[in-house]
């Protein structure tokens, strides 16, 4: 009788990582930080279409760095659980949280049963009244979640581009230094980010009502750089 292939656990496991990391690393990155009046959100993205920025529900965003239909499939999943969970019970039951949990047990059952781990990393992200009450939660693609404080970088170079940021970042900064910053910092890889039609931007503004998330047009973000 042929004995069957063995691979340590140990092995298997660090096989995936390193498959997940080499494909997020090939992504471009995208970069979150808190502002004064809320968090914005920059992505190094050249398409007019296929959006690595998105509204999850009244407060909360999502935001994605790797294989697109990967993340775009959790993404849509997550607007139908904030959807049912808010109709059943009510709009204030929807937390990033709660969705960074789903997202959290969904990417660790992949990342263990799967041939193929999802070569992403995402954010979900919630506006509170104030800072202290906003929430940032990157999620990896084994399932990992980290609560993040400040600001967030996900994708290629990400610990490099990371320090570099932390360089500038201060709280309270106005949407105007915060887009300067948040371009710089993704510019630090590559310069043509700097251009305004490779860049992808939102924010969850907490002076807007009910929907706190809003898309940046190219001519919205000029000015703001300057």
């Amino acid at each position: 009788m042929a004995m069957p292939f063995y691979v340590p656990p140990e092995q298997l496991m660090k096989d995936r990582s390193d498959y997940a990391r080499k494909g997020i690393a090939r992504g471009k990155p995208v970069v979150a930080l808190e502002y004064a009046d809320g968090i914005l959100f920059i992505a190094d993205n050249t398409s007019t279409h296929l959006h690595k920025l998105s509204e999850i529900y009244d407060r909360i965003a999502f935001a994605g760095v790797g294989k697109f239909s990967e993340f775009e499939n959790l993404r849509i999943a997550g607007v139908r659980l904030a959807d049912i969970r808010g109709y059943s019970y009510g709009r204030e039951d929807v937390t990033a949280k709660s969705l960074a949990n789903a997202y959290s047990q969904a990417l660790s059952n992949v990342f263990t049963q799967e041939m193929k781990p999802y070569e992403i990393e995402i954010l979900v992200a919630q506006v509170g009244e104030s800072n202290e009450e906003s929430e940032l939660f990157h999620i990896l693609f084994d399932g990992s979640v980290t609560d993040e404080e400040g600001f967030v970088v996900m994708g290629g170079e990400s610990e490099t581009l990371a320090e570099q940021l932390r360089q500038g970042y201060q709280e309270g900064l106005d949407l105007e230094a915060a887009m300067r910053l948040g371009v710089q910092t993704l510019s630090a890889s590559d310069p043509t980010v700097a251009d305004p039609a490779r860049i992808e931007a939102a924010v969850l503004d907490r002076t807007r009502k009910r929907r706190k998330f809003r898309r940046f047009t190219d001519d919205e973000i000029r000015p703001l750089l300057g």
